[in-house]
């Protein structure tokens, strides 16, 4: 009961389907009725007074009802379903919308796959549950066990007569069985194409939220989720025709009762009363037939699914993910105030740091793995929140800042850049969605990409593969450095955005980050020395702390731990070769 409530906010924008849905079913079950009277009449008149002309009239006054209360039952399904794939659809679309708002640590407990089927599979399970019901699966069995017996126990003869239909219904399962791979092939292949772009998406998410493609994106899995409603519906619809056509051809085995047995009675050999019972509980024999299905493991599966479903819809989103005050930037002027951070709640990953990027300046940190480099990134786009101090920017806290806002002026280029499954064009424009192809060629040509991409079979049509599989590591950078010069944001955030590479690909990749970093405040992470040593300031971090900072020759004159890492070549001491 607790799942129905949790669902009725998405049952309700749909009243008009549901109310037709239970008219279809008040209607069709009084349309039931109509046969035990058809039997009283034929029972007290045809039989009692020996009419056997009358015999004919009554039967097809029974076919009639039969014929109506399974048209009311195609129009029902249809309803239905159509109902259950709204609610699906819309339940889908929250979900999706819930998880692009939801802060990044909670993405770090959760493993893709487990989110890729409480989109795709859990929502319908749940669904199924609701509308299908318990009930009816214990019902339907009890029916076939009771009517079967109560048949065979009084008249085997007219229970074979009551058996005819189903080679029949067998011929028809078999044919439904065979002509619904197509159909089913389409559900999976919708199913499959929307599970990888949402895969792409979760494992994109930090670009998402960097270049602010919330929205965009949520329309395109919207995009996908349709065509999987419209699949599913195609598979509705030819079960919302066979199934009650396997009803009508068990109505016939009602008819056929009802003029065997009425013969039978009155030839003596059956007496009334059974005849009458027969009569009376063949469209229980059939009916039940049609709905029996394995509800058991659909019900422990849809219990399971409500529970996925709403842990995703009710967790709470990151604050400020919709809300909060948009950002004027007019300089750029980053600064940390003592900031505290951790990740475990235990050990702080960064302890008390105060560091300032001026506008327009170099800021390179530097350190062994686990100082807290990338850590400082991730606090200033908000991926993650400080626990205590203040980040500015142009005065301004960034936890009063729209999150939105916030990234729209950050560009970001990581270690390991991230490409969507989908074209050079497409991985280009999340950054700016309504860039013509010159002003992709000129980002390209100025982060040195232009050679490789005018060799690809289709240039900037070209599909990049699932995670850019198609291309290499360097161009896969220098795409990303393209994405962020479309993007042109005042505060650029680099992280390695030269690690994993070849001397040749570094100094491609070195140039295109000059041209990137002009007239932008940039902050930089790096263990090669050709990358950092021509920052406005240097910040070594230990540890958590920020321990030196200055100019690559201040430092060096220290001969404190950035000395060190120089030396240990942690910090490659050479420049790549021109």
């Amino acid at each position: 009961m607790k799942t129905i409530f949790r669902v009725l906010p998405w049952l309700q924008r749909y009243k008009l389907l549901a109310a037709g849905q239970i008219s279809c079913a008040i209607v069709g079950t009084l349309m039931v009725l109509v046969a035990p009277n058809a039997i009283k009449a034929i029972f007290d008149d045809v039989i009692a007074n020996n009419k056997p002309e009358e015999l004919l009239k009554w039967v097809l006054f029974a076919a009639a009802a039969a014929f109506s209360r399974d048209f009311l039952t195609t129009a029902r399904i249809l309803l239905n379903n159509t109902l259950e794939q709204h609610v699906i659809y819309d339940i889908r679309s929250d979900l999706y919308r819930r998880l692009q708002i939801l802060p990044l640590p909670w993405f770090d407990s959760k493993p893709t796959g487990d989110l890729m089927t409480t989109v795709a599979e859990d929502v319908g399970a749940m669904e199924r549950v609701l509308i299908d019901g318990v009930e009816q699966g214990l019902i339907a069995s009890m029916q076939i066990l009771v009517v079967g017996g109560w048949m065979f126990w009084h008249s085997a003869s007219l229970a074979f007569v009551a058996m005819i239909p189903l080679p029949f219904l067998a011929a028809g399962a078999l044919w439904y069985t065979r002509t619904a791979r197509g159909r089913y092939k389409d559900v999976r292949k919708a199913t499959s194409e929307m599970n990888s772009m949402l895969h792409d998406n979760i494992s994109g998410i930090r670009q998402i939220k960097a270049y602010g493609m919330e929205q965009p994106e949520h329309d395109r899995f919207n995009a996908f989720s349709h065509r999987l409603r419209t699949a599913t519906l195609r598979v509705m619809r030819a079960w919302s025709f066979y199934n009650p056509s396997m009803n009508f051809i068990g109505a016939l085995g009602t008819v056929l009762v009802l003029l065997f047995g009425g013969r039978a009675v009155l030839d003596g050999s059956i007496s009334k009363g059974a005849f009458t019972g027969f009569l009376f509980l063949m469209p229980f024999f059939y009916e039940p037939v049609g709905r029996l299905h394995s509800l058991n493991q659909i019900i422990q599966a849809g219990r399971a699914a409500a529970d996925r479903v709403f842990d995703i819809l009710e967790a709470t989103p990151e604050p400020n993910a919709d809300t909060g005050k948009p950002l004027r930037l007019t300089k750029g002027h980053v600064e940390f105030n003592d900031v505290r951070f951790t990740y475990s709640g235990k050990n702080a990953t960064l302890d008390g740091v105060t560091l300032e990027a001026r506008p327009g300046e170099a800021i390179a940190l530097v350190g062994p793995t686990g100082a807290g480099k990338s850590t400082i990134i991730n606090l200033l786009t908000r991926f993650y929140e400080f626990d205590s101090g203040d980040i500015r920017i142009d005065g301004q806290s960034i936890k009063t800042l729209s999150k939105p806002a916030l990234r729209d002026a950050i560009g970001y280029v990581t270690q390991e850049s991230f490409m969507f499954n989908g074209t050079v064009r497409e991985n280009l424009i999340i950054a700016k969605r309504d860039a013509t192809d010159d002003e992709l060629w000129t980002v390209l040509e100025a982060a040195n990409a232009t050679p490789f991409v005018k060799r690809l079979p289709e240039q900037l049509s070209t599909q990049v593969g699932e995670r850019g599989v198609r291309l290499s590591v360097g161009e896969k950078q220098r795409l990303s450095i393209a994405r962020a010069l479309l993007k042109n944001p005042p505060i650029l955030l680099l992280d390695e955005a030269t690690a994993s590479v070849d001397t040749e690909t570094e100094r491609l990749i070195q140039q295109a980050l000059e041209r990137l970093m002009v007239n932008r405040t940039t902050f930089v992470i790096a263990h090669r020395l050709s990358t950092v040593r021509h920052a406005d300031r240097i910040y070594v971090l230990n540890l958590g702390r920020i321990t030196e900072q200055g100019t690559h020759e201040e430092l060096l004159q220290q001969n404190g731990l950035y000395a060190d890492l120089c030396r240990t070549s942690l910090i490659a001491t050479e420049d790549p070769a021109p």
